[in-house]
């Protein structure tokens, strides 16, 4: 029996972010993107979300290499973590090796791991399959699409894109896209993200017009903040400011980075004594300066959120400043950008960020733009990615009005396995590993789903410690209980049930050394049982109770 292609998604489908994929034939597998996923609002002390890659750890040595489309941290956050599990060589255009780098550098992965740089058109061969790399829109610099060869048929992940004409870079490789659509595509993994959205996204040159506006006539100091890795607008930011003869400072560990490494690289030009250390700030007119600043999804340690809360060093907000907010708010932001935007109102600034200021224009591509990619590629089968449900299922919409057959679209979740040989394509039922990893502090997985119940009964209802000293001869109280509450209520304020509750504990206690009980298991059970039904009857609350007995 010959060999199928298998293609597993590990995260990417029925959420945003986190994307990876596997494609497996044979002995050889290839990886595309490594990203992570942001915590929850319930996701109580998680720093970050990163894939399950237990298929990979069991699979290491057919891993021939990952293949990162662009980099954003969506795509590449996990890497780091990845990569102690196993290694293998990551491929990617220059800028997105370089921010890769600047990720390894930090967990001290610089010489681990190999990376290999390629450009836009290369063909590079991993195993039995071919990747070949498309040029592609984003909001990024160095995006691509990928064209796998694999002995069953050309596949096609196109990753995040748009269609921009008037891109710095160039516009899509439209034209290798309907090379490929006459050479025959077997499959194509389609970013889903705005694909609710009709029309096409407009151009980032709108972006820039909209942002030299703001600036005309401005006697205020301007404070723009934007996503750190959209190179072009901070170009455009640059251009703007010396143009009507103002500084620029940086401020913001990601966005100081990436100033590096693009200009290193030469993704940005700086124009010389353009820039100045955030620590000049104080000497420059305020009208005769601009500060780009990280914060622009309301992150508490971003530099835009200290300077709103009198945290930051260097800048103080007053009514002399103008704020622009030049991003759109990644679903689950919107409550700590608007608190950020309250806070900088208090302080009598003039805050810009409204949509109808054409200040941001997205990266992926709307309908339109979809369709025409759908039309050039023709592909014989089809499964929506990059996308929670809503989209997936829009785009499987939008594939139907393209002619498609419902037979040959699939809408998967993560863990499932798709078979493909040259004429067909079929989910097949087995599940691999695969969900959400909780990254807490230098914790990697040590946060599950039981210690995430525990954090956010805590968070809800509070903590109750019942301290008992028991006498290890006749099992009788020796002093005790003494009870301790956090986050449930107030002591002094609460001394009638502060007693009512020791007296429950008392009783608890007698009742088991009655009976003769003398498991502390099953003491401390007794005493929780006691406990929660009287709170819960008297108060109609549910604290954590930790009972603690010791024995003298």
């Amino acid at each position: 029996m010959s060999e199928k292609l298998r293609i597993i998604p590990l995260g990417g489908l029925n959420e945003i972010g986190k994307n990876i994929t596997v494609l497996e034939y044979g002995k050889d597998m290839i990886v595309v993107d490594c990203g992570l996923g942001f915590p929850e609002d319930d996701m109580y002390g998680v720093d970050l979300v990163i894939p399950d890659v237990t298929y990979l750890v069991n699979n290491q040595k057919k891993l021939r290499g990952f293949f990162i489309t662009h980099g954003h941290e969506d795509h590449i956050g996990s890497l780091p973590y990845v990569l102690q599990a196993v290694n293998a060589p990551v491929h990617g255009t220059p800028l997105t090796n370089g921010l890769i780098r600047l990720k390894l550098e930090e967990h001290g992965l610089t010489d681990a791991v190999k990376l290999v740089t390629h450009q836009a058109g290369e063909i590079v061969k991993a195993g039995c399959f071919q990747v070949e790399f498309i040029h592609v829109n984003h909001s990024i610099a160095d995006a691509v699409a990928f064209c796998i060869h694999t002995p069953v048929g050309r596949i096609v992940m196109t990753g995040d894109f748009k269609i921009d004409p008037t891109s710095p870079e160039g516009m899509t490789d439209l034209a290798r896209l309907g090379e490929l659509g006459k050479e025959g595509v077997l499959a194509m993994l389609c970013d889903s993200t705005n694909v609710e959205r009709g029309g096409y996204t407009p151009s980032e040159s709108l972006v820039t017009e909209s942002i030299d506006r703001q600036f005309r006539g401005c006697d205020k100091r301007i404070i723009i903040t934007t996503f750190a890795s959209n190179m072009y607008r901070i170009q455009s930011i640059l251009n703007i400011a010396r143009r009507h003869g103002r500084k620029v400072a940086v401020t913001g560990r990601s966005m100081e980075n990436i100033l590096k490494v693009a200009s290193e690289l030469g993704y940005l030009q700086v124009p010389q004594d353009l820039v100045v250390d955030v620590s000049e700030i104080k000497s420059i007119a305020p009208n005769r300066m601009v500060i780009v600043a990280t914060g622009s999804q309301g992150e508490n340690m971003s530099a835009l959120s200290r300077m709103a809360f009198d945290n930051h060093r260097q800048v103080t907000i007053t009514a002399l400043d103008r704020v622009l907010i030049s991003a759109s708010a990644i679903p689950g932001n919107e409550k700590a950008i608007g608190k950020i935007i309250n806070e900088l109102y208090r302080k009598g600034a003039e805050v810009i960020y409204d949509k109808s200021e054409g200040l941001h224009v997205s990266g992926h591509a709307c309908q339109e733009e979809l369709k025409l990619i759908h039309a050039l590629l023709k592909p014989r089968f089809f499964i929506p990615a990059h996308g929670e449900q809503r989209m997936l299922r829009t785009h499987e919409k939008l594939a139907l009005q393209m002619g498609m057959s419902p037979r040959r679209i699939f809408v998967a979740d993560i863990g499932q396995v798709f078979e493909l040989t040259a004429k067909t394509c079929k989910l097949t039922g087995e599940l691999v590993p695969a969900g959400k990893i909780f990254v807490d502090g230098f914790g990697v997985g040590d946060v599950g789903s039981v210690v995430l119940r525990d954090r956010k009964h805590l968070a809800q209802d509070g903590m109750i410690v019942v301290s008992v000293v028991l006498s290890a001869e006749d099992g009788g109280v020796v002093s005790g209980p003494d009870i301790v509450t956090r986050g449930f209520v107030y002591v002094k304020d609460a001394e009638d049930l502060m007693e009512a509750l020791r007296y429950i504990v008392c009783d608890s206690l007698d009742r088991c050394r009655t009976k003769r009980i003398k498991d502390h298991a099953a003491i401390k059970t007794a005493i929780k049982n006691d406990l929660t039904a009287y709170l819960f009857k008297s108060v109609k609350r549910n604290p954590m109770i930790l009972p603690i007995l010791t024995e003298l």
